[in-house]
This record gives structure tokens, C-alpha cells and sequence, in this order.
């Protein structure tokens, strides 16, 4: 399968993507859920909802990857939006569902004052020694930070590893995190893993939108026998470093 490219700026997908936001609407109103105080998830969510919209006739959550078997398009697990795992489980048990557009308002509510909180408190992770980039690296998952400190620990020669998106190209378009060496779309993931040439042996750190996306393809290669994955656990999303677009 080769990496299909949607302009996000057509007149089809921004169509597309109007419908798919009076879509989600919707959903919000029939369930009794509100948006997620992070603007960016919901757009994120929103524009890949519309984009497998586009591709495969169906709002696929585009934290999931889709298959075809017998020349259709099936979601893993089954997830179509709102998927069943959302309504019955992630919602009632965690508050927000697992793409993260949907949450309860308490939830909402909780999160808006921690992200005010955060913004207070927050500053810049101090510098890495050799030996502290080295073990960190070695972390199967990794926060924001220290994905911004191991990309300046790269910078000064203390460790090399590939920085890999698997996002969609439009979602690239839009920005992805400065030093990121790959992208390796979700949606096409063995072609384009063809295509980007990775070493099993090497260094590797994933990332997607809010972190599912980028763990369900680390489980992949590490089924695949790639040896060294990290993920950056809350996606791009959770990253205060620079952004190139």
C-alpha cells in the first residue's frame, strides 16, 4: 500500500472536515460529553476522522490503524467513531475516551485546571550528562521533556537515535517536532517502514498526535524484532520544544 497524501487545504477535505466537526458535535450532545480542553487534540482527532472519512468511506479513529482484509478497510478493534470501547469503558472508567476528543465534564473541568497549573509552574528540563542521556534513551516511554532533552543531547553528540512520525502527511504538513528524521505514516506503516530504512539495532523514538497511535507501531516493531523503541507517551501534543510547519 503507498502513502496516499490528502491536501488539507482542498476544498474536498475542507468540506469533509466541516462535516465531520457538526459530526462530533453531535456525538457530544447525544452521550452527555464535552470536548477536550486541549483545542489541538480535538482538531487533530477531528481532521483524521475526516480524513479516513475520505479514504475509506468510514469515520475510522484515527488513533487506530486500518487494515484491509478482502480488499476492505477494517479498523483494529473495531473502532469506529464513537467506538463501543469509548461509550462502554474508556469514558465512564478514565473520563475521556482514547483519542482523547470526548470527555466527561468533570474530566474537563479537572484537566483545565491542571493545564492552567502547568503553565504556571513549568520551566525547561535541565540539561542531560552522556550517562544520563544514554540510560534515558533506554526508556521504553518518554515524556515531552525528555524528548526535548535527548533531541539536545543528539545535537551535542552524547547519543544518536532516529526521531519517527507516524502521523499522516497532512498532519505533518502542519507541523511535527524540529529534528524529526521520519515519517512513517500509521495508515501505510509496512510500506513506509519499507521506505524509511530504519536499523533494527538503532536507536528509535515514535510519535504521533496524543501517544496511541505511535504505541500500538512500537509494539509492531518490537514484534518485528527492532530492539531499541521508545514512545513519546502523550504524543505531540505533550511537547514543549520547537515545532517546525
Amino acid at each position: 500500500m503507498s502513502i496516499v497524501k490528502i491536501d488539507m487545504n482542498s476544498p474536498e477535505f475542507q468540506a469533509e472536515l466541516e462535516k465531520t466537526i457538526v459530526f462530533t458535535d453531535k456525538v457530544n450532545k447525544q452521550f452527555g460529553w464535552v470536548y477536550n480542553p486541549q483545542a489541538e487534540v480535538n482538531e487533530g482527532v477531528q481532521m483524521g476522522l475526516a480524513r479516513n472519512k475520505m479514504m475509506y468511506g468510514k469515520r475510522f479513529c484515527p488513533c487506530f490503524m486500518v487494515e484491509t482484509v478482502n480488499d476492505k478497510p477494517r479498523s483494529v478493534e473495531d473502532r469506529i467513531c464513537p467506538c463501543k470501547p469509548a461509550i462502554e469503558k474508556e469514558i465512564p472508567e478514565d473520563g475521556l475516551c482514547h483519542c482523547g476528543i470526548y470527555c466527561t465534564p468533570e474530566y474537563a473541568a479537572k484537566k483545565a485546571l491542571e493545564m492552567g497549573m502547568e503553565e504556571a509552574v513549568h520551566t525547561h528540563s535541565r540539561g542531560l550528562t552522556k550517562k544520563e542521556a544514554q540510560t534515558l534513551l533506554s526508556q521504553s516511554e518518554l515524556d515531552g521533556d525528555e524528548v526535548t532533552s535527548l533531541i539536545e543531547a543528539r545535537e551535542l553528540g552524547m547519543v544518536d537515535f532516529k526521531l519517527v512520525d507516524v502521523r499522516e502527511h497532512m498532519e505533518w504538513q502542519m507541523g511535527h517536532i524540529k529534528g524529526a528524521d521520519k515519517l512513517v505514516p500509521t495508515s501505510s506503516f509496512f510500506a513506509a517502514l519499507e521506505d524509511a530504512k530504519l536499523n533494527k539495532d538503532e536507536n528509535i523514538i515514535l510519535y504521533c498526535h496524543v501517544g496511541s497511535r505511535s504505541a500500538h507501531c512500537a509494539r509492531i516493531l518490537n514484534d518485528m524484532g527492532y530492539t531499541k523503541i521508545g514512545n513519546l507517551s502523550y504524543g505531540i501534543v505533550s511537547y514543549g520544544g520547537e515545532i517546525e510547519r
